[in-house]
C-alpha cells in the first residue's frame, strides 16, 4: 500500500486554474523526484499536501489526499505534522540569535520539573531540560553527516548548514513518514549537496519517503527512485528512474505548446547584436546573498535584448543587482567605453542605466504613494523631472507629474482610477507596469529588467513583454532581462546566457532547442554550448 496518493487533485486561484487533474502514489521509503519548471504548480501540490493555509484561505482544492489508505483533509499544518509529514520550504525560517539545537527543537523544548512546578503541579512551571535538548537535536544533525556543534548560534552558520538544520528539524519530529524538500540543493555548494543527497538515501533507507523538488536533473536521477514532471499544472511523466533520462526530463519540463510561440529567426535577428559593444563586464563578483557571482564576463551590443537565464540560486539575479551597485561587487564594469563606478546607484542611473528589481514590493515601490510619484520619482531624484523652480528652491510640480503619469498609465494599460491612486492598492500586474513605467520615465540607455513578470498572470504578462519589445523597438534602447521563465526570454529576446553557480554557462541564440538550454540550467557541460 502507498504511504501517500494524490487523487485527481485540482487547484485554482480566482479562476486561474493551476493543477488540472494531479495522480500519483509514492511508496513507503522511497524517494519521488519532482521536476518542472517555475510556474508548473509544484509549489501549489506541496501545500496542498502540508495543509498550509493558503489553499484553505482561497477555496480548497478538487480531489483526494491519502495518507496511509486514508484520506485525509488537513485544516493547517499541524494536521500535516501530527500526520507524519515535514516540509523544508526554500526560505529559511530559523531564528538566528537562537543555537542550532534552539532551533531544532523550537516548540517542542524537553522540560525537567523542579520544587515549584511539583508543589504547584503545573506542567508550565517546568525547566527545559537542555542537555536532552541538545542530546536530541544533535542526533539529528549527526543523522545527516555534518560537523556542526548544535550549541553554534545559528547566525554563526554559513548558508548551506541553515539548509541542513531546517531538515535536521524535521527529522527531530516523533513519527516522520514523509519530507517534502523544495529546492534544498540550491544554495549549497556540490560538496554540501553530494553530503545532502546522501543522507537523503540514509533517510530513505530508514523508512521515510521524500519528495525532492529539484531542477538539479543529474541529482534527482542520482538519488531518486521515482521522477514525476510537472508542465502546465499537468502531470506529462511519472516513470521509474530506470525508464527515463536527463535530456528527456529536460524535454519534457520545457517541451511545451508555448514553444509555437518561440520567436521565429527573423524575429530573434530583430533583437540580435547588430551595433557596438555598449556593456562589457570584467570578472565580476558581487556579493549577493543566494545569488552570488563568481567571475563573470559578458559583452552587450547597442540596441539589443539580451536574457538571462538561470535556476534559482545560481545567480542570474546578481549580475543586474552588481551592475547597480546594490550589493558589494567586485571587478569592472564598462559602459559606452567608460567605467561604471562599483557600488553606487546613483552614479549607475547618472550615466543612463535603469533598473526595474525583482522585488517591486521592497525595492522597486513606495506602496503608499500614489502612482504619480512612484513613476516621477527616480526621475525626479536624478534628472529634476516632475521639479519647477520657485525663487531659488526647487518644489514639485503635481500638474507635470500626473501628466507623465497620465500618459504611462495609457501606454501600459495600467487598470486604475487614476495617477493618484496608491500603489498598495494595485494588482501585483499592475504593479509591475508601474515599475516599468518608472524605468521608462528614466529614459535610459540600458535598461535592467530582473523578473518581470513574477506573480503575475497569463495577460499581464504578454502586455508587459509586449511593453518592453515595445520601448526595445521605439527608443533603440538596451535590454538586460533576467528571468526564471526560460520560454519566456525565448519570446524577447535575442541572445541567452545561461547562469550556473555563478558563472556563464553559454550564451546562445533563442533560437536554440528548449532541451539544451534545459541541460544547461541543470549543470551539464555541453561541449557544443561551451564552444
Amino acid at each position: 500500500m502507498a504511504l501517500l496518493e494524490a487523487r485527481n487533485v485540482g487547484k485554482d486561484f480566482s479562476g486561474n486554474v493551476v493543477l488540472k487533474d494531479i495522480s500519483f502514489s509514492l511508496e513507503a521509503g522511497k524517494v519521488l523526484g519532482l521536476c518542472g519548471e517555475n510556474g508548473a504548480g509544484k509549489s501549489t501540490l506541496m501545500n496542498i499536501i502540508f495543509g498550509m493555509p493558503v489553499i484553505h484561505e482561497t477555496g480548497g482544492y478538487e480531489g483526494e489526499i491519502v495518507i496511509d489508505g486514508e484520506v485525509v483533509h488537513f485544516k493547517n499544518t499541524s494536521d500535516a505534522l501530527e500526520a507524519g509529514i515535514g516540509m523544508v520550504h526554500q526560505e529559511f525560517s530559523l531564528i538566528p540569535g537562537f543555537t542550532a539545537a534552539e532551533n531544532v527543537m523550537i516548540n517542542r523544548e524537553p522540560t525537567k520539573s523542579n520544587v515549584i512546578s511539583q508543589i504547584t503541579r503545573q506542567k508550565k512551571l517546568e525547566h527545559v531540560d537542555t542537555k536532552a535538548m541538545l542530546d536530541s537535536s544533535q542526533e539529528s544533525v549527526d543523522k545527516l553527516e555534518i560537523e556542526l556543534d548544535a550549541r553554534t548560534l545559528v547566525g554563526e552558520l554559513p548558508v548551506g548548514y541553515k539548509q541542513f538544520l531546517e531538515i535536521a528539524r524535521e527529522i527531530n519530529k516523533e513519527n516522520v513518514k514523509l519530507l517534502i524538500l523544495d529546492e534544498p540543493t540550491a544554495v549549497l555548494t556540490e560538496s554540501e549537496a553530494e553530503l545532502l543527497l546522501t543522507a537523503m538515501r540514509k533517510l530513505s533507507a530508514e523508512g521515510i519517503s521524500i519528495i525532492f523538488i529539484s531542477h538539479r536533473l543529474r541529482e534527482v536521477m542520482d538519488v531518486c527512485d521515482q521522477i514525476v514532471v510537472m508542465r502546465d499544472g499537468l502531470i506529462v511523466a511519472d516513470k521509474a528512474k530506470k525508464d527515463i533520462t536527463i535530456p528527456e526530463i529536460a524535454t519534457l519540463m520545457t517541451g511545451r505548446n508555448v514553444d509555437m510561440e518561440v520567436q521565429s529567426d527573423a524575429e530573434v535577428e530583430a533583437y540580435m547584436p547588430k551595433g557596438d559593444v555598449i556593456l562589457e563586464i570584467k570578472d565580476l563578483f558581487v556579493d549577493m546573498p543566494g545569488e552570488a557571482i563568481d567571475g563573470v564576463d559578458l559583452t552587450v551590443h547597442e540596441g539589443e535584448i539580451f536574457g538571462i537565464a538561470g535556476l534559482a540560486g545560481q545567480g542570474k539575479l546578481g549580475i543586474p543587482n552588481g551592475i547597480m551597485g546594490i550589493y558589494p561587487t567586485l571587478g569592472k564594469i564598462i559602459f559606452q567605453g567608460k567605467e561604471v563606478p562599483l557600488n553606487n546607484p546613483k552614479a549607475a542611473q547618472e550615466m543612463g542605466i535603469s533598473f526595474v528589481s525583482e522585488d517591486r514590493r521592497g525595492v522597486g515601490l513606495l506602496l503608499d504613494e500614489p502612482i504619480s510619484w512612484n513613476i516621477c520619482f527616480n526621475a525626479m531624484q536624478i534628472q529634476d523631472v516632475g521639479l519647477k523652480k520657485f525663487l531659488f528652491f526647487k518644489i514639485r510640480d503635481e500638474k507635470k507629474m500626473t501628466e507623465i503619469s497620465q500618459r504611462y498609465i495609457d501606454e501600459l494599460k495600467i487598470k486604475c482610477t487614476g495617477p493618484d491612486q496608491l500603489v498598495r492598492n494595485l494588482s501585483g500586474g499592475n504593479q509591475q507596469k508601474v515599475c516599468l513605467a518608472k524605468a521608462f520615465c528614466m529614459h535610459p540607455k540600458l535598461l535592467l529588467v530582473s523578473e518581470p513578470t513574477r506573480g503575475i498572470d497569463v495577460g499581464a504578462k504578454e502586455l508587459v513583454l509586449e511593453a518592453l519589445k515595445k520601448y526595445n523597438r521605439d527608443n533603440g534602447t538596451t535590454i538586460i532581462i533576467v528571468s526564471s521563465e526560460l520560454e519566456e526570454l525565448r519570446s524577447i529576446a535575442g541572445r541567452i546566457a545561461v547562469v550556473d553557480e555563478g558563472e556563464i554557462a553559454a550564451v546562445l541564440p533563442a533560437t536554440e532547442s528548449s532541451a539544451k538550454f534545459g541541460l544547461l540550467m541543470s549543470g551539464e557541460k555541453l561541449e557544443e554550448s561551451a564552444s
